[in-house]
């Protein structure tokens, strides 16, 4: 099977059919084609498909060393959280495909009471680049994205 989930079952719905069902694996069986079943590398490369990007690109947009990048992409290399993060800036993502790219690789969401977290969002959410978003991280005396 392949990574792409059908889109027309909302996440609330499945929770609510997990819960209710008597057996997993029969849960597992009838909703396999809403659930993701790719790893990281598989979902950042089907994201370059998607937006007609080339991971070299979205690399270098993202401001990932090169070679560390590519070791991203060929799942050579588990993400920081913050190499996630980096990757949506360099996808362009929209706030929910970035809490997605979190999700996939089993890192915490943006959280906006964090105030680390809360300038991403903001910056995420008002299509500000990378380097505008490290000189406001720098600014306000947080931590740069990419320091782990």
């Amino acid at each position: 099977m392949s990574g792409k989930t059908d889109k027309s079952v909302m996440t609330s719905t499945l929770m609510h059919r997990l819960f209710k069902a008597s057996n997993l694996n029969e849960f597992l069986e009838k909703n396999a084609d809403h659930l993701y079943t790719i790893n990281f590398s598989e979902y950042i490369s089907q994201l370059c498909n998607e937006f007609d990007q080339v991971p070299e690109r979205v690399i270098k947009q993202a401001a990932i060393e090169r070679t560390y990048g590519h070791q991203l992409f060929n799942g050579t290399r588990k993400p920081s959280r913050d190499k996630v993060i980096q990757l949506a800036f360099g996808f362009e993502l929209d706030v929910e495909n970035t809490q997605k790219l979190l999700m996939m690789a089993d890192k915490s969401q943006l959280y906006p009471r964090i105030k680390r977290d809360a300038v991403i969002l903001y910056c995420i959410n008002h299509h500000i680049g990378i380097d505008d978003t490290q000189n406001m991280l720098y600014d306000l005396e947080e931590p740069l994205l990419g320091g782990d």
